[in-house]
């Protein structure tokens, strides 16, 4: 057998056969019309087997992406189908309704009258006649679905939404036949699928998406679903597992804190009592998870939503034994769900492409006929991506860094505890920038003689930023923070080695001024040095500036707050002893004494311009281009997205 030659194995799912066993389950993109079908089909061109699209209300009362509770829907439907078939791809639909979650109405239907955690509003609890007519829109939907050329109907039990509140003997209080025992709980998805057979037969693949287990405190367990998915076993074509609800909303979608495969732990007690095809998903990163899973009978089909954004074209390489093309998901959450749900669309830290696929290629695809000589000043994750970008488009490129390795600050950030996933995009791209040729000097400090000995045709300054050693805060900016030069205070980087590490003395301060995750690494560095840690925020939560915390910063929360470990949010810094650390809030008298034997201020880098201005200076007939943290953000996802840009047009 060839490598991985299970996962490319076909299945047979209901009615319908599945080329493949990775596939993609429902999540959220917010995109429409064309832009949704150039989405999925960048995926389906690059091998998958089936996709899901996401999830959508199937009633009025409830929270909608597509008006599939009208037969409006049927042409875009037909178009999409069309698409996704011509590239050997089958394509389901998610349904569901969004229960207390919120919804389409200006009221929220429930179960019983327990408000979701982050929706704060108390539901109204549906009455015999509303159940019987959000079953029958189950059952309308699926007719919608078969009529428009879609494969199959996934229904979506879990995620804490209207079905899962039923299923939950924590979240359905009822006391008439739709509660109390789990009989009673599953009768409501008992109807629902009754009514969607009564509709299409077995015309299409009917499914059901489970919870494995939901972290509801008195709710859902892994031995409770099990017993759930086999009643469900001989009335469905196959059963799909995924973990959480809001409750616990970072494992709904685990980041790269969380272990690889974190959801096959609840997922083996439930699959080996099923007969049909399952579906598991939960940080499968690479085909060699997949296939270990596929073939180990864990599961029959492995769902790899984020890694599929992060290179839509996995499954073909994989085929062509090019794993090692692969372009990796980090894990961080902050481009998939942390832009969905700050900006209103899906995006990706390390795939320019993702969600724009109708205007921009995953690839740059002009070769540049005329090639120039481009310097590359700064080899983090900018400097990398537009190296990699230029020489696949033809251009001769010559890279310098100051320091012994390439990756910037992402090498340095994946040194600390719970990291290690985001440094595999920049050991990626220097995998990269190697086989194509790229001519790297490190250890190199660039200055304007050298670029003129270099004599390039133009430069791409990627130098990032540094520390700052002047005490600065933002709450008091033209004020150095007292005692910022003490022996005992130091900056990020250099708990991180850059110099030497400093001698770590218990108890520990942080100061975060930034709310960005480098606070919450210095927090893990130090208590896995063994001393307790306060750390001090400028911002009131913990990563608060982080997209979207509860899915990007969650387990790191809980991780920290398991630990001896405190947080202090909304305090500036007023003065720093040889003991101690004070504290106040802006524009108040009261002062916070907190004893520290080490210091950590986490505050806004300088960006390193010198060279810029330098050569701005000295060469008119030179273009020079920032790229990175040296433009004034601290993000890797915008400093390869900058990077792609400005290297895909020169």
């Amino acid at each position: 057998m060839a490598l991985y030659d299970n996962l490319f194995e076909p299945i047979q799912v209901g009615p319908v056969t599945i080329p493949n066993r990775i596939v993609r389950s429902a999540h959220g993109t917010h995109l429409g019309g064309d832009d949704l079908i150039a989405y999925h089909e960048a995926r389906a061109r690059g091998g998958v087997g089936m996709s899901t699209l996401e999830a959508t209300g199937v009633h009025h009362s409830a929270r909608t992406h597509l008006p599939l509770h009208s037969d409006d829907i049927l042409p875009f439907y037909e178009k999409i189908s069309r698409r996704m078939h011509q590239h050997g791809m089958k394509l389901f639909q998610q349904i569901y309704h969004s229960g207390a979650s919120g919804g389409g109405s200006p009221d929220s239907w429930s179960v019983s009258g327990i408000p979701n955690p982050m929706i704060q509003v108390m539901p109204f609890v549906m009455t015999k006649t509303q159940i019987d007519d959000v079953v029958a829109s189950f059952g309308a939907a699926a007719r919608r679905v078969r009529d428009g050329g879609l494969d199959g109907v996934d229904i979506h039990a879990s995620s804490g939404y209207l079905i899962h509140e039923f299923l939950s003997p924590a979240l359905n209080r009822r006391e008439d036949e739709y509660g109390g025992s789990r009989e009673n709980r599953m009768r409501f998805l008992m109807e629902v699928i009754a009514a969607i057979r009564a509709e299409v037969g077995h015309d299409i693949a009917v499914g059901v998406r489970l919870p494995n287990e939901d972290y509801v405190p008195g709710g859902l367990t892994a031995e409770e679903n099990a017993a759930i998915a086999q009643v469900l076993d001989p009335h469905v074509d196959y059963v799909s597992l995924h973990m959480g609800a809001y409750w616990r909303f970072h494992k709904l979608i685990a980041p790269s804190d969380d272990p690889l495969g974190v959801e096959m732990i609840p997922n083996k007690v439930i699959t080996r009592g099923v007969t049909k095809p399952t579906i598991v998903v939960g940080r499968i990163m690479t085909l060699d998870h997949a296939s270990s899973i596929v073939g180990s009978g864990e599961a029959t089909m492995v769902s790899m939503v984020r890694a599929l954004i992060a290179d839509p074209e996995l499954v073909n390489k994989g085929r062509r034994l090019e794993e090692h093309k692969i372009r990796p998901c980090v894990g961080t959450n902050m481009g998939c769900v942390g832009q969905l749900m700050t900006r209103g669309v899906i995006s990706c830290v390390v795939n320019v492409a993702a969600a724009q696929e109708r205007t921009v290629s995953f690839e740059p695809e002009d070769k540049v006929t005329q090639p120039k000589k481009i310097l590359i000043v700064g080899g983090g994750p900018a400097g990398l991506e537009a190296a990699r970008t230029l020489a696949l488009r033809g251009h001769k490129v010559e890279l310098h860094d100051a320091m012994r390795r390439l990756g910037g600050q992402v090498a340095m950030a994946a040194d600390a505890p719970h990291r290690a996933d985001v440094g595999q995009i920049t050991r990626w791209l220097e995998s990269e920038i190697e086989t194509l040729g790229v001519e790297v000097h490190l250890n190199s400090m660039v200055d304007a003689d050298m670029v003129a000995e270099i004599a390039p045709d133009e430069v791409i300054v990627a130098t990032g930023t540094t520390p700052r050693y002047d005490g600065f805060q933002v709450a008091t900016p033209s004020v150095p923070v007292p005692g910022w030069d003490l022996p005992h205070v130091h900056n990020s980087w250099e708990l991180f080695g850059v110099g030497g590490k400093p001698d770590i003395k218990g108890p520990a301060v942080v100061f975060d001024d930034t709310g960005t995750f480098e606070a919450i690494s210095v927090a893990d560095v130090l208590l896995q040095a063994g001393v307790p840690v306060t750390m001090v925020s400028r911002t009131e939560q913990l990563g608060q500036n982080v997209p979207f915390p509860p899915v990007t910063v969650g387990a790191a929360r809980e991780r920290l707050m398991s630990a001896d470990f405190d947080f202090i949010g909304g305090h500036y810094i007023r003065n720093i002893t040889s003991d101690e650390v004070e504290i106040g809030v802006l524009f108040t008298d009261r002062v916070r004494r907190i004893p520290a034997k080490t210091v950590v201020l986490v505050s806004f880098n300088q960006p390193n311009r010198d060279l810029a201005e330098q050569l701005a200076a000295r060469f008119s007939n030179v273009k020079i281009h920032l790229v990175g943290d040296v433009r004034g953000r601290n993000s890797m996802m915008t400093a390869i997205h900058e990077a792609a840009e400005v290297a895909r047009a020169i």
